[in-house]
């Protein structure tokens, strides 16, 4: 009783400003996250993540420089030459990274694409690190339980788009089509995606035709090889091998599908100079959805564990008319209704969920 009479008067005794909270930029802002960035090759649609990512928590008042600081590790060790040595050596030097990363104790890891998950994560759990991917073509190939639950010490955002919508929507366009010719790394979106468009083509009565490519070579002499063997139509995966090199197979190919007069559409947001028709999630908006599950890592210290994968609800589609004039095909009524005018000319289809 005598102490708490104490209290009160000692209480009464301070001056009023004693009480005044703290103003908000000595409380919260004095913190600053460490976040560490891990990726296997520096290609565009991985920087549109990247951004997509930093982007949200920026909207949530994380700035790099100001209260975050982002550290950004790229592996392109040998991956150029793909093969199997390569990619132990890829496997490696992400290990080597990961042991660096969980020797630094960031608040959070973001890994972008496919390997970098799944060969970084287990470190990651075992320290205690709650990691983010984005970028991931389908979660089961990098560890995780399902396509919405990443399991122990992860979350994040993928790329999966439903592939027999996605090939209806190539059938509706392009109704003549029955084979389709696609070209692959032995990335592992890239081959995901092949096989998916394998499995997933049969019922719609497409037949997928696929030639296996090393990241080095050049693509012309397996196009040739497909269009031989029938190839109606070229289709591009999710692969890193289509970003590399400034883009040059996917200008080669765009070149020709042009120069034969067969379509070529992409089943990923992948420059492509000459396709007539995009399917897929945007790289950039998949990196915000990762970010928003970063901010209740980071602000709200919400367990990565309890966060689902997030997904593009809907996949963005585009179309270039120019090349669907010149291989005289015209869209369908029901999807000419919902076409908007986007960037570069291109036509943007509204799909509803």
């Amino acid at each position: 009783m005598h102490k708490l009479l104490a209290l009160l008067l000692l209480a009464a005794a301070l001056p009023a400003h004693a009480f005044e909270p703290l103003p908000a930029d000595t409380m919260d802002d004095t913190r600053v996250f460490k976040v560490e960035v891990l990726q296997v090759t520096d290609i565009e649609p991985y920087r549109d993540a990247l951004n997509g990512f930093l982007k949200s928590l920026q909207a949530s008042g994380l700035v790099d420089g100001k209260n975050l600081s982002l550290h950004k590790t790229t592996i392109d060790f040998d991956v150029e030459n793909g093969g199997f040595w390569s990619k132990l050596g890829v496997l490696m030097r992400i290990r080597h990274e990961a042991a660096r990363i969980v020797e630094a104790k960031p608040d959070l890891v973001l890994t972008i694409g496919t390997p970098a998950t799944k060969y970084a994560r287990g470190m990651m759990t075992d320290a205690r690190i709650p990691l983010v991917f984005t970028a991931v073509a389908n979660p089961e190939d990098a560890g995780c339980v399902s396509l919405v639950d990443a399991g122990e010490g992860a979350t994040g955002s993928t790329l999966y788009t439903d592939m027999t919508d996605s090939l209806q929507l190539v059938k509706d366009v392009f109704p003549n089509v029955h084979r389709i010719g696609m070209v692959h790394s032995d990335d592992e979106n890239g081959v995901a995606n092949v096989a998916a468009a394998t499995l997933k083509g049969k019922p719609l009565g497409l037949d997928v035709n696929a030639r296996l490519v090393n990241k080095n070579e050049h693509i012309a002499p397996r196009l040739k090889e497909l269009y031989a063997a029938g190839a109606e139509m070229f289709a591009v995966p999710l692969d890193t091998y289509y970003g590399l090199h400034r883009y040059e197979a996917s200008m080669d190919l765009g070149d020709f599908g042009i120069e034969n007069k067969i379509p070529v559409v992409t089943l990923a947001m992948v420059r492509v100079p000459g396709a007539a028709l995009y399917i897929g999630a945007d790289f950039k908006q998949v990196g915000q959805l990762a970010g928003t599950q970063a901010v209740k890592i980071l602000k709200r210290r919400t367990k990565p564990d309890v966060l689902p994968i997030l997904r593009q609800e809907t996949p963005t589609v585009l179309v270039d008319p120019a090349r669907l004039e010149a291989l005289k095909v015209s869209l369908p009524p029901a999807l000419a209704a919902r076409k908007t005018d986007a960037a570069n000319g291109f036509w943007q289809i509204e799909l509803t969920k």
